[in-house]
């Protein structure tokens, strides 16, 4: 009767469906005195757990440290920081420079229609000095 109920948890324990307390029956089973011939291979299986469940770790593991190289990283941020900087920079200045020029152009076309205007009115005020001195001269 004990056969055949090991014989059935054997094959619940190598399906995986066994409880804790059906592997126990099956430890003190097979680390016992009276195991079955054809139970025998599986003695050995169940005596190797239980030994390994006694064993313990005793060296001392050492717990590895997290280096945080805030140096390379500080250094790494300067250097982004200043290449940001002077290529911004270079950016801005060459933006303000054609900015200027546009400014410049704006300014000296402006200029150049007004001395447009006033040289036409520097040549009528030349013509009026013109008929002007021809009457002077007549009479």
């Amino acid at each position: 009767m004990e056969l055949d109920r090991i014989e059935r948890l054997l094959e619940k324990y190598f399906e995986a469906q066994t409880t804790e307390s059906e592997e126990q029956v099956l430890r003190d089973y097979f680390t016992g005195d009276n195991v079955a011939e054809h139970l025998e291979q599986y003695s050995s299986m169940f005596s190797y757990f239980s030994s390994a469940k006694q064993e313990r770790f005793t060296k001392q593991v050492p717990l590895k440290t997290k280096k945080v190289y805030y140096r390379w990283i500080s250094v790494a941020a300067v250097v982004v920081l200043a290449f940001g900087i002077y290529f911004g920079n270079q950016y801005q200045e060459k933006r303000e420079a054609e900015y200027a020029y546009l400014q410049t152009k704006k300014a000296l076309g402006l200029l150049a229609e007004n001395l447009d205007r006033g040289t036409k009115k520097v040549a009528y005020l030349h013509e009026f000095e013109e008929t002007k001195q021809k009457i002077y001269k007549n009479n």
